[in-house]
């Protein structure tokens, strides 16, 4: 891990077009998407400027937990993008804060002075992350209309109404135009793209799939590939998943709550109403739903035990 710089990449398109802003470990134990954009920079190293539309650039969230390896030090860095937060950073300055608050400072100031900067189309915001649990291959796009068909287009599950359970997160940020605030109206589309377990290589492999889509969707490229050698091994791992799903119920864990998750559950596992799930200080945590099982949480950190969702028809 030896990143030390928030910009892992940029490339400047001859033409105007949109912004592409692809951020990678915003939880530091979430390696996958660093290195999956630095091979796309490695990629896109032979394509010619007067060939691309617009700009992308590659950033890394959470660089002192990164550093690290931990997924945050102080606070859930992807449970603290709210406009409160922000301004109370931004009143005490970039020397009065620590950890964290640190982060939340530089990457916003980044963000909106590039945007100011360049003042492009269209801003695409793409949230790379993994899992602790096996399996973990999906997308979440922060609304159902726009932001659902560029979803779709990155070939993996799509996980409808999480943002509307899950608090402070960068692309509900992003989506509300916190980042373009001032700016002349810029339209901002937004997606996460979960691309399987943190340490697995193949999640790098979809994180690297994932972000030439994001680019060809844009409208950066003409070409959805550009020379990706990932996406049959793409398509070989999502066979069998569900293409849509929703949101069911998500277990929130509090501070003192002890919460442990059973050993086994892998991401899409079908549950039963009353299964025993997990344990934590007050006894059996049931599952309140039958569905199927996501994001189970295997590891200390975290503020999220386990999410259910249920499969919904595809269109």
């Amino acid at each position: 891990m030896a990143i030390t710089s928030r910009v892992i990449g940029r490339v400047d398109g001859n033409r105007p077009g949109p912004l592409v802003i692809v951020t990678a470990a915003i939880h530091g134990n979430e390696p996958a998407g660093v290195r999956a954009l630095e091979e796309v920079f490695r990629c896109t190293e032979a394509v010619s400027a007067a060939d691309f539309r617009g700009t992308f650039v590659g950033l890394t969230g959470n660089l002192q937990a990164f550093g690290r390896g931990l997924r945050f030090l102080d606070r859930d860095f992807n449970r603290m993008w709210t406009p409160a937060d922000l301004d109370r950073v931004l009143l005490r300055g970039e020397r009065n804060v620590c950890n964290e608050e640190l982060e939340l400072f530089q990457l916003y100031k980044l963000i909106s002075e590039l945007i100011r900067e360049i003042r492009p189309v269209s801003v695409y915001f793409l949230d790379l992350h993994t899992t602790s649990a096996g399996g973990g291959i999906f997308c979440i796009p922060t609304d159902e209309s726009g932001s659902l068909e560029f979803s779709k287009t990155l070939q993996a599950p799509v996980i409808l109404e999480i943002f509307d359970k899950v608090q402070g997160t960068l692309l509900r940020f992003a989506a509300d135009g916190h980042f373009t605030r001032g700016v002349a109206d810029i339209p901002v589309c937004g997606a996460a793209f979960e691309a399987g377990q943190h340490d697995d290589p193949l999640s790098v492999s979809r994180s690297v799939s994932a972000i030439f889509h994001t680019l060809h969707h844009a409208g950066c490229t003409a070409d959805p590939r550009m020379s990706n050698p990932e996406e049959a091994l793409l398509r070989d791992t999502l066979s069998g998943l569900p293409r849509v799903v929703r949101l069911l119920h998500v277990h929130h864990i509090l501070s003192g709550d002890q919460f442990v998750m059973r050993p086994g559950y892998v991401n899409f596992q079908p549950v039963k109403a009353g299964e025993h799930l997990a344990d934590d200080i007050r006894g059996q945590v049931l599952s309140p739903y039958s569905g199927m099982i996501l994001m189970p949480l295997y590891q200390p950190q975290g503020s999220d035990g386990f999410f259910l969702v249920k499969e919904e028809e595809y269109q």
